[in-house]
């Protein structure tokens, strides 16, 4: 606490240190150059809760292709990953890491479009997150307009140039572990269109033992408009992403920062192979100036090849939908105005997939799986249909707004076990193929917005849901549908305050709120009366999460913006904690345990972001991160107690622009005190993880990948030549 103190007290001296300037005249200039801010103003107002956002500036702060760096810069977000590029899961507000693989319950956007599958999973390992301009992260339920997920929202944005004509960019990275990253783009723009096409190439040997990663990401947008009222954008996107999974070690090796690596991952040659495709169409129409329609149709597939230590799986996974909404704005007097959208997103996936177990015992064939029988083949269909009302009424008298909404959820799914017919397998006597249709739900959104000057203050109620994926909706080992199965409900109070200070210098967003999610989903385990175990899913209590989230940015432009230095930004992102189980009760073969008032899993109580970026009128600049995770516990019991880490990243650069050439050569390091730090664990009852042929001894777990123990550099150079 003692450092938060002291850092919160650094930030504000910092501040009015520099109030007492000449300001006048530099209100434009502080607003243009604090972007973020303007951005993350008017989604605030226009989502009413809470929303933080990063511009392009704030992700080339690193290396936009570690977007875990990036992200896990913002309050109230951290973001794991099982590989160097890969695997990743973003938690929200303390919700989103309670799967082993994968995102589950929060919801990812590119351009608008849907990344979450229909059952609301997500898997980032194909996005080319180097060409993002922006993220937006919308904080706790967001039901009424996204649909499903109790979490929150990550939306990721790419976009055309803005600067008319024909540019060429080139972009060439190199560093630790054998980097190799390039990015060819070219756009051309003029009046009424805008497009880009680009070509990414990153390979490294990665910081682990056969953690290498291979991406090739070819991308091309655009943006044409057809008439004033007609806007047309069209995306394409074909990716293939290679990871090598090195798998978990055990905490004595974690901390002695020893990692060779988990040798029954090594044998198996375990990686994650994805040749992915994404194609979406927006058709933007103005029937007048108050009334606009936005509808998107998209379709993804992926191709996924997944090797781990005990299985061999290959799956297809199309994925299509629609997207729309119409907004309707009116006047209702002369001091008041109403803006209305309505919308709908309706998304169905598809896929094929086959699991087949390894033997797991026989290390002179280590590929060799069990027959047939032991393995599985499934097609599965999934369909999520969400319908929203989402209405704004604005009291201009007293700078006022009333926001209500409300959504209708849906989800149902089918799987066909194409194992079973009759005859087909030897052995293989039993039908696992099962239909399930939840209950349609209702999540409403009502919040209070009150603007005082340039201070927003919003008071907000939501609710969201979460329902079973439909591996969890059945228990496959003893052959049953898992019924009694709830989604999980969330709601959440949200008191937010977002405004600027000091002449626009100082900018802050300050949020206490408080989720209570209720019939939490849960991997437990069964015994089988013949012998053995399996594991199902639960529905084992409530969770309550309690927190204070703190963003702090401060714009310093010394001697009016004449002087050598063009500008100093220190920020401070602060996430407070208190998450705890509520009548969580959990099952160990026939053993119940009570968790009530334990801490929630693998969330620290304290998480904070500090940073000093400096630029000089030469084109110099300097960014400096210190990155600080608290202690977290990984088992219900709060037994095991994670160490916490800090981590210090830095960047120096030079950039210089011209009409013709735009040039950017920058230096960069991260973790340079050579901190031990993971970045991923295994948590609730997914802990004591032992695969067969680990090398460990028997009584020894597997929980933990580690991150780089030690400093590692990058250097790159960006050019953008305009035709």
């Amino acid at each position: 606490m003692k450092k938060i103190i002291i850092l919160i007290y650094l930030c504000s001296i910092a501040a009015f240190s520099f109030a007492q300037e000449n300001t006048k005249n530099l209100d434009e200039v502080i607003v243009k150059e604090k972007r973020k801010t303007a951005k993350e103003r008017s989604e605030f107002k226009r989502h009413a809760q809470t929303v933080e956002a990063l511009t392009e500036e704030e992700l080339n702060r690193n290396n936009p292709a570690f977007i875990e760096q990036s992200l896990g810069t913002m309050a109230g977000v951290q973001v794991d990953k099982r590989t160097q590029l890969g695997g990743q899961r973003i938690v929200i507000r303390g919700y989103g890491n309670d799967q082993k693989f994968n995102n589950w319950g929060i919801k990812a956007y590119y351009n608008g479009i849907p990344i979450s599958t229909a059952d609301g999973v997500t898997i980032l390992d194909d996005i080319d997150f180097s060409s993002v301009n922006n993220i937006e992260v919308i904080k706790g339920p967001a039901a009424t307009m996204y649909g499903g997920g109790v979490g929150g929202v990550a939306r990721f944005y790419l976009k055309p140039s803005d600067e008319k004509g024909v540019s060429l960019t080139e972009k060439a990275v190199v560093g630790s572990f054998g980097l190799l990253q390039s990015n060819t783009r070219i756009d051309i723009v003029n009046d009424s269109s805008a497009m880009f096409l680009s070509y990414g190439h990153l390979q490294s040997n990665g910081y682990r033992p056969r953690g290498n990663s291979l991406k090739n990401n070819l991308t091309y947008m655009g943006e044409f408009k057809l008439t004033k009222k007609q806007t047309i954008i069209a995306y394409l996107s074909h990716n293939y992403s290679h990871e090598g999974v090195t798998g978990q070690i055990s905490y004595a090796d974690y901390y002695a920062g020893i990692d060779n690596g988990n040798p029954a991952y090594a044998k198996k040659n375990a990686r994650n192979d994805i040749l992915a495709t994404r194609f979406a169409l927006t058709h933007q129409y103005a029937f007048s100036n108050k009334f606009s329609n936005n509808t998107s149709i998209f379709y993804s597939n992926q191709d996924f090849k997944r090797v781990a230590a005990g299985a061999d799986e290959s799956s297809l996974n199309p994925n299509f939908g629609l997207r729309s909404v119409f907004n309707i704005k009116s006047k209702v007097n002369e001091n008041s105005n109403n803006e209305l959208n309505i919308g709908t997103e309706i998304q169905q996936s598809r896929s094929l997939i086959s699991n087949y177990r390894f033997l797991g015992t026989d290390d002179a064939n280590p590929l060799k799986v069990q027959d047939i029988s032991k393995g599985s083949y499934f097609k599965y269909i999934t369909n999520q249909n969400s319908f929203f009302v989402h209405n704004r009424t604005n009291f201009n008298k007293y700078d006022l707004a009333l926001i209500l909404g409300v959504s209708a959820n849906h989800l149902d799914y089918n799987r066909t076990d194409l194992l079973a017919p009759l005859g087909l397998v030897t052995g293989y006597n039993k039908d696992l193929s099962f239909t399930k249709s939840f209950t349609t739900s209702i999540n409403p959104h009502i919040a209070l917005q009150k603007t005082i000057k340039k201070q927003i203050i919003n008071l907000s109620y939501s609710e969201g849901y979460n329902a079973p994926t439909a591996s969890t909706a059945f228990i496959g080992t003893i052959n049953k549908a898992n019924d009694d199965l709830l989604p999980e409900k969330a709601r959440m109070w949200d008191l937010g305050m977002q405004g600027l200070l000091l002449n626009n210098k100082l900018d802050y967003q300050v949020s206490l709120f408080n989720i209570d999610i209720t019939n939490k989903l849960t991997q437990l385990s069964g015994v089988i009366p013949t012998g053995g175990t399996y594991t199902y899913f639960a529905n084992t209590g409530n969770q309550r999460n309690r927190g204070l989230e703190l963003s702090l940015g401060y714009l310093i432009i010394p001697g009016n913006g004449e002087g050598v230095i063009k500008k100093i930004e220190p920020f401070l992102n602060l996430s407070s904690y208190n998450f705890r189980y509520t009548d969580f009760k959990t099952k160990f073969g026939s053993n119940i345990v009570d968790y009530s008032d334990k801490n929630v899993v693998g969330v620290p109580k304290t998480k904070y972001t500090a940073g000093l970026d400096i630029v000089l009128k030469s084109g110099l600049y300097l960014n400096n991160t210190f990155n600080f995770m608290g202690d977290v516990y990984t088992d219900f019991a709060n037994a095991n107690k994670v160490k916490s880490y800090s981590l210090l990243n830095s960047k120096l650069g030079y950039r210089h622009v011209t009409p013709k050439v735009d040039f950017d050569i920058y230096f960069a390091g991260n973790n340079l005190t050579n901190q031990v730090n993971y970045t991923f664990l295994f948590l609730g009852n997914n802990i004591s993880d032992v695969d067969p042929g680990n090398g460990y001894p028997a009584n020894v777990t597997t929980d933990v990948n580690p991150g780089p123990s030690k400093a590692y550099y990058f250097g790159g150079i960006t050019v953008k030549y305009k035709f």
